[in-house]
């Protein structure tokens, strides 16, 4: 019997004994297509030569130092890399161990900056309603996903949460998409006024939604309509880029697609790629500078806070992704994903909808698609979908609770960065067996 305290402990789960480029073999030797990148995070798939280099080198130099002693090389050049890169006000990098300690740092810093400022009654937050921003308390609190949400809620801070950018279900009939990103940007103006903008601290966003709904895409205008909101109102604007970020969508930032610059975002996945756990806050100048004239001192840290190893191994995938001109084929193969999805789901009677950017394309599944209904959560269909394309040796990422956090069903796709056309077909095929063969079981 195992001793691990696992997610879920009544399953067997399959020892994963190695790893290979686009796959994964477990201990009996089986081998399964990783086409999420685990959760988003493979992105130069498992065991690039170069990475795994530049781990065992600085493992060798440096393994750690404390960074209240000391910086370290990989640290320095790590943050020189991100912010030559990043979005334009970016100034300086806060690095972590993990996406929930990005965004626990983010709004731990967000509150700090206001506090510099003089302005310490600014203790409100407002976020989105089926997001997802972490499993730490705070990082749950911001977060809108009602199932993990749930256990916890006495201990969660107090969010205003608004509409999240779904327009497969929100967007009116004969209503455009600017309009409908209006209307919906426009429920963070309500919301400011409800709780008075002198309390509120922050807006925080996944720019293209992430597990919680299943990859959707903002519309156009929506962000530089928030934009202008947190402008107007002197709120900061905290960008979730976790899980789309780096890469991901097509953009090293997603953000970068919406024409707009965030004060604080936050990035993990695809930063390290799986190899060492990383994460980072990215801060604007802004910010930096009010710290700068008051006390000078970020009143927060974490033992790991810039670990030397997991900062060499970021530094080598960001080279990597480079020198491979990765985000070019992102875009390419983002684009062969979806019309292979179409193909193959687009008249499917079960998939409602078929959304995403780059390599991060998502199904939702329905009942009925003229009426959009979902199916009966008891059904399980997301679960029965990810092991049905196990047993075919596929991995794909699954959720339930779409629409509101108990009904709806969707799939995520997520491949590495370095996927061709031939892998993207096969994916394509496999999965088409694992939904048909799911929802046959289910109804």
């Amino acid at each position: 019997m195992s001793r691990v305290f696992h997610r879920a402990l009544g399953q067997d789960y399959p020892i994963a004994a190695r790893g290979e480029g686009l796959h994964i073999f477990d201990r009996e030797g089986r081998r399964y297509i990783d086409a999420s990148a685990g959760a988003a995070v493979s992105c130069l798939g498992h065991g690039h030569p170069k990475v795994v280099a530049a781990v065992r080198e600085q493992i060798g130099r440096l393994d750690y130092a404390h960074t209240s002693f000391f910086s370290n090389e990989p640290f320095e050049q790590l943050a020189e890399t991100l912010i030559a890169d990043a979005p334009v006000g970016m100034d300086k990098v806060y690095v972590v161990g993990s996406g929930s300690e990005a965004i626990e740092a983010a709004l731990k810093m967000a509150r700090q900056y206001f506090v510099e400022k003089g302005e310490p009654k600014r203790t409100r937050y407002i976020a989105r309603r089926q997001s997802y921003h972490g499993n730490t308390l705070g990082a749950l609190g911001v977060g809108g996903n009602a199932a993990r949400r749930a256990v916890y809620g006495p201990l969660l801070m107090e969010v205003e949460h608004i509409a999240p950018c779904y327009a497969y279900r929100d967007q009116r009939e004969g209503e455009s998409e600017e309009a409908y990103g209006r209307r919906i940007a426009d429920e963070l103006e309500a919301a400011i006024r409800k709780l008075g903008a002198e309390t509120v601290i922050a807006f925080v966003a996944e720019t293209v939604s992430g597990a919680t709904l299943g990859c959707a895409p903002p519309v156009p205008f929506y962000f530089k309509r928030i934009r202008e909101i947190c402008d107007r109102h002197g709120i900061l604007l905290i960008l979730d880029e976790v899980m789309c970020g780096m890469g991901r969508t097509g953009w090293l930032h997603a953000c970068e697609a919406e024409g707009i610059a965030p004060d604080l975002m936050t990035i993990a996945k695809g930063l390290g790629a799986g190899l060492q756990p990383i994460g980072a806050v990215l801060v604007a100048r802004r910010i930096v500078e009010a710290f700068a004239a008051g006390s000078g001192v970020f009143m927060h840290g974490h033992t790991y806070v810039g670990h030397p190893v997991a900062c060499a191994a970021a530094l080598a995938v960001q080279r990597a992704i480079k020198d491979e001109n990765l985000i070019a084929n992102v875009r390419a193969m983002g684009d062969a994903l979806a019309e292979a999805l179409t193909a193959r789901f687009g008249n499917h009677r079960h998939v409602g909808d078929i959304r995403g950017r780059g390599l991060f394309q998502a199904l939702e599944f329905v009942a009925d698609r003229s009426s959009k209904a979902p199916f009966d959560p008891a059904r399980k269909v997301n679960g029965r979908v990810k092991a049905e394309a196990m047993k075919r040796g596929l991995l794909v990422y699954p959720m339930g609770g779409t629409i509101d956090g108990k009904t709806g069903d969707h799939v995520l796709l997520a491949p590495p960065f370095t996927i061709d056309r031939p892998a993207i077909e096969e994916i394509v095929a496999i999965l088409g067996e694992a939904v048909d063969a799911a929802i046959q079981i289910a109804t």
